[in-house]
């Protein structure tokens, strides 16, 4: 498969099988606990992208176990193809925050809707900070270094200023006596 060809759900799963066999199963549960803060995949994703991995021979597939879980490997073309593949550079990061997408027209909400949805997601990234943080300590309790930890490090630090930023909403869209439903 030419590296124009692999792409980042591919790619994901070619490194994650660098640490041994794995299920589609057990290589969703990794892909949710390791990147699902900052990346998607779905599981129809993943058991598309593995049937096409083992047709082109970036991995192979073990016999049938429990529950009809095949344990997929990785083959000497599936880590030629992943170090190509990261080798490139990365594309730029697209934001889409549904909630920013809602405060573009905060002026249209009553302040009281406004400020529960506010107040559920300021809860979210709460949760997911400690979250993150809960991960980080155990990782460290088992020898992870800071190499180990940069993404789960970019989490922490973009779930804190998410949650300055909540802190400090309180101030902009506070009742004010000119705002009004239409706008003017």
């Amino acid at each position: 498969m030419p590296v124009t060809g692999i792409n980042a759900t591919v790619g994901s799963l070619l490194g994650f099988l660098h640490e041994g066999p794995q299920s589609g199963w057990d290589l969703m549960v990794t892909a949710q606990e390791r990147i699902g803060g900052f990346w998607s995949l779905t599981r129809s994703q993943v058991y598309r992208e593995l049937a096409t991995m083992a047709a082109t021979g970036l991995i192979t597939t073990d016999s049938t176990g429990a529950r009809d879980r095949r344990a997929y490997r990785l083959t000497e073309d599936g880590r030629s193809a992943f170090t190509q593949w990261l080798s490139q550079p990365p594309g730029e990061e697209q934001i889409r925050y549904p909630l920013l997408l809602t405060l573009a027209f905060a002026r249209h909400l009553p302040p009281e809707r406004l400020s529960s949805f506010i107040a559920s997601h300021r809860a979210l990234h709460q949760s997911r900070w400690d979250g993150y943080h809960d991960q980080e300590q155990q990782a460290r309790a088992t020898g992870a270094g800071d190499v180990d930890l940069v993404t789960l490090d970019f989490g922490l630090r973009y779930e804190r200023a998410v949650l300055d930023w909540f802190d400090g909403l309180g101030r902009t869209f506070s009742p004010r006596p000119h705002d009004s439903d239409d706008g003017r």
